[in-house]
């Protein structure tokens, strides 16, 4: 099996939009979706949950051999806990198929994956923002002519940037 993903995708209002629903289908094209959970919290903070194979957006996505049901009520109620009421969050597994020339060759190396996280793109757009502003600042104080990013850093949720740069 190759990398899997537990995502929370959370959206306003009772259920997720169409829209939302197709991009959800178009991750089998890159992946396989083993298994999805609808969790919405209504305007009194009850906790309602609905197999997506019961949903007709998201039926062709969450039905098949392949499906299986590893996302229990345990989870629901954790991801709940992100929720406002009136909105619901989608719980989705994964697995990353694209990946699987990169996971046999780590596996043949009798390697493992150590660590894995995702990094929200706001976070990274940010680190980007402030590595692009203090490199312009650099260049005005020392005369230089404008250049590209020499180095990318990324920033975590608590704000402290991580160097991607090799010591």
């Amino acid at each position: 099996m190759d990398p899997v993903q537990f995502l929370v995708l959370a959206f306003p209002g009772k259920r997720p939009t169409r829209q939302a629903m197709a991009e959800v289908t178009a991750l089998q094209f890159g992946g396989r979706v083993i298994d999805t959970l609808l969790v919405s919290k209504d305007l009194y903070g009850e906790i309602h949950t609905v197999e997506a194979v019961d949903l007709p957006d998201l039926h062709e996505v969450a039905y098949g051999p392949d499906i299986v049901h590893l996302i229990g009520p345990d989870d629901a109620k954790e991801c709940a806990a992100l929720l406002e009421p009136g909105q619901c969050a989608l719980l989705a597994l994964i697995e990353h198929r694209w990946s699987a020339r990169m996971v046999r060759a780590v596996q043949e190396d009798h390697a493992r994956l150590a660590a894995s996280t995702c990094i929200p793109v706001e976070h990274v757009e940010q680190a980007r923002t402030a590595l692009v502003a203090a490199q312009h600042a650099s260049d005005r104080l020392f005369h230089r002519p404008e250049r590209p990013i020499a180095r990318s850093a990324i920033v975590r949720p608590t704000g402290a940037p991580v160097n991607l740069t090799r010591s």
